[in-house]
């Protein structure tokens, strides 16, 4: 219905409206081109998955310190040299 003013009413009119009338066929579309995506994982993201594989205790290594203390042989004089240098480094 369209309204043109106080006095000028037209009546209802059809749904379909005055729009031309379209053949029923059916819509085709042009193929589009294949898409592939692509994932490259960098070297920094392969290290970082295999640190967080890794268990947070490394019990073979916490094994074998365990034995060297009980056999005595783990505290050697070079053992100490070395921590002492890493502490007198890491002091200043």
């Amino acid at each position: 219905m369209h309204i043109y003013g106080p006095s000028q009413m037209h009546g209802p009119q059809s749904i379909g409206g005055p729009h031309g009338v379209r053949p029923n066929q059916p819509m085709t579309r042009p193929e589009a081109p294949q898409i592939a995506d692509e994932v490259s994982i960098s070297d920094a993201a392969r290290l970082v998955e295999q640190v967080q594989q890794m268990p947070d205790i490394r019990e073979d290594r916490v094994e074998a310190v365990r034995r060297q203390i009980a056999a005595g042989t783990y505290e050697t004089s070079d053992k100490l040299n070395v921590a002492l240098e890493r502490l007198l480094d890491e002091i200043g």
